[in-house]
């Protein structure tokens, strides 16, 4: 091609890439597929206005039907006129920390108004919420439907059997929206199986089985559940606190004067701790029960607790799940009275913002160890040997080195408190346990900071000791808690309290321990408090040894991230079917677990998952290691002092 040729092609492909760009330019890219725009989400759900409800709703429930496990609810709502209503079913539970309320379990829904039915239809963003209008010269709506509780454990919780029931008034009512909780007047009845005893915070006249409650807003109602039992025994600890216990049988309430006395010293220990009380009445609803789902969970003037039926005939085998009470206990003071201002909402359906959970659990849960100790609910050295095994176990969690603890605040909503495959690496709720180890560095740190003179307890006392028998709300932030540190000891508070939310590190914080007289050290034998853990369980925790723990039917139940057993390839659910080639038992594995630690071969496991078995070589050549708290120094250290009954 000549020249000029070559010229005028150029030119025309220049032109023919210029068409082409502006062609592009001027039509959207894959213009060829249809795109729809967005449809705004917007809610149809009037927002909670703090002005009262016109009229009082009124809730019967059925709770006879014990054997398949039925509440059948009979509800009565006023209005003030006909158009659009909204009623809702209770979403976010406080001390769920996360949108649990049971919506799967309501049935049968019917709405009548004057005798004709009145159609209803759900919210398409909020399945938690039902759309009505109200027709004309209504005065009040009546509602009829079923909450169907679980029957089978892979249902939810259990809270009817045979015996025992648990009845939740959130789970048995819906609420008109558009109004504070607490300015919705109701007054609720319900009917027992014949024969039985109830129990709440909220007062109530009994006829027959049929009893009546005190009329209440729906917020105190809410915050006032049942236990019902055909096996009951009610102790009267103090004038204003009772001890109700219901049990599978009722040889399971034999208990002794002492053991008695235990809680008594409990409730003598907490007000003198707190030095108010936020409550009229405090009603403690106990069951023994090996068949009604376990349950902690706090109230204002209650709180709900079940733990195994053996719990007083076993007594003297171990401390079991006795910190349970001394933690709910100081709910009322953390949690319910005392409350972080984004966990306060003004119905159950505005989501909660789940921050200073290290205060509002961890603090309790310091506060459940320190009580159970100075009751003698635990021993001083039960409670040592808990807190060695909680140390123990954070400080192995590799998931410390990239999750930090503020962060973990927002698992019950991210996780639903599901099991999780790799916990030590995901992390869970641990400002429980991690909270805690943040409020025994802040004791150990206010008795060094005044020579022994203050610690926690000056700071319980001016935090949640103030206008006695007020059992309203009353909120709190960040800023209000370093004030109160600060007026008990000037230091940078607000620095260590955030570092220790935000900091990623390797190791639990210590200093609680370590500079109030004790350090973790390992051990080849178990303490007593992980003896009695073990038995409970039926399985075994080895997860200082090797990393891994087996539950009762042979499974793995814990692997540690980056542990020996990980490295071996191990996960949960994998079952262990033989160590070293004789047939599986928790002997056996801690035998070759033992015997390895003079040997330079791995410890042989056959295992089977997935139907398929395979041998795996678990290279540990630690022993067997237990923790525990070692004394440093001599005499009384901060600890012992915080543990000391007053």
């Amino acid at each position: 091609m000549n020249h000029a040729g070559a010229a005028a092609s150029d030119a025309a492909m220049a032109i023919r890439s210029l068409l082409l760009a502006s062609a592009l330019i001027a039509s959207p890219l894959f213009a060829e597929n249809t795109r729809p725009e967005a449809i705004p989400a917007v809610s149809a759900v009037p927002a909670a206005k703090d002005v009262p409800y016109p009229g009082t709703l009124q809730l019967d429930v059925d709770a006879t039907d014990v054997t398949r496990g039925i509440f059948r609810v009979k509800e009565t709502i006023p209005v003030a006129g006909s158009g659009p209503m909204t009623l809702l079913f209770a979403k976010w539970l406080q001390g769920a920390h996360a949108p649990r309320g049971e919506i799967e379990k309501l049935a049968g829904l019917v709405i009548t108004a004057g005798g004709k039915k009145v159609a209803w239809r759900r919210d398409p963003y909020d399945v938690y919420a039902f759309h009505i209008d109200v027709p004309a010269g209504a005065k009040a709506i009546d509602l009829a439907f079923q909450f169907i509780s679980a029957t089978d454990g892979n249902q939810g919780r259990i809270v009817m059997t045979p015996a025992i029931l648990n009845l939740q008034w959130n789970s048995v009512a819906l609420y008109p929206a558009g109004y504070y909780a607490r300015q919705i007047p109701i007054q609720a009845t319900a009917r027992y199986p014949d024969g039985w005893r109830a129990f709440s915070g909220l007062p109530s006249t009994a006829t027959g089985s049929t009893y009546r409650y005190e009329k209440a807003n729906f917020e105190v109602l809410v915050d006032s559940p049942v236990f019902a039992g055909r096996y009951w025994r009610q102790e009267q600890l103090t004038p204003d606190v009772r001890l109700n216990i219901v049990a599978d049988e009722a040889a399971d309430l034999a208990a002794t004067p002492e053991q008695i006395a235990a809680h008594r010293r409990l409730v003598e220990q907490a007000v003198k701790l707190f030095g108010a009380q936020h409550y009229d009445k405090y009603e403690f609803l106990f069951s023994l029960s090996d068949s009604l789902g376990g349950i902690g969970l706090e109230h204002q003037r209650s709180s709900e607790n079940s733990v195994d039926a053996d719990y007083f005939t076993k007594w003297n085998d171990g401390p079991g799940s006795r910190n349970l009470l001394p933690h709910e206990y100081s709910h009322s003071w953390n949690g319910k009275y005392r409350r972080p201002a984004g966990l306060w909402t003004p119905d159950h359906n505005t989501p909660t913002k789940d921050s200073l959970l290290w205060v509002y659990e961890g603090q309790t849960q310091f506060w459940g160890y320190v009580l159970g100790a100075r009751s003698s609910l635990f021993t001083k050295q039960e409670t040592l040997d808990a807190l060695a095994s909680i140390a123990a176990t954070l400080d192995q969690r590799p998931a410390r080195e990239w999750r930090h603890l503020e962060d973990t605040t927002y698992d019950p909503i991210i996780s639903a408190r599901r099991p999780k495959g790799w916990l030590s690496w995901q992390r869970s709720e641990d400002y429980y346990n991690e909270g805690m180890l943040i409020w025994l560095e802040v004791d150990a740190t206010l008795r060094r900071l005044t020579g022994n003179r203050k610690g926690m307890d000056d700071f319980a006392r001016a935090f949640f000791g103030v206008r006695d028998r007020d059992w309203g709300t009353l909120t709190y932030t960040l800023d209000d808690v370093v004030r109160t540190l600060n007026d008990l000891a000037p230091y940078d508070w607000a620095g260590l309290l955030q570092a220790r939310q935000f900091e990623n590190a390797k190791g639990a914080p210590m200093t609680g321990f370590t500079a109030s007289g004790y350090t973790l050290v390992y051990a080849p034998e178990q303490t007593p408090f992980m003896k009695d853990a073990e038995k409970r369980s039926k399985g075994v925790d080895l997860s200082f040894s090797g990393g891994l723990s087996v539950d009762k039917d042979k499974k793995i139940s814990g692997v540690i991230w980056d542990g020996p057993a990980y490295k071996a390839g191990l996960t949960v659910g994998t079952e262990i079917v033989a160590v070293g080639g004789k047939p599986y038992s928790i002997d056996t594995l801690k035998e070759a677990v033992t015997a390895a630690a003079s040997s330079k071969e791995p410890i042989r496991l056959l295992v089977k998952k997935f139907d398929a078995f395979r041998e795996v070589p678990l290279d540990w050549h630690g022993g067997l290691r237990y923790p525990r708290f070692q004394k440093t120094g001599t005499g009384e250290g901060a600890l012992d002092r915080l543990l000391a009954p007053r």
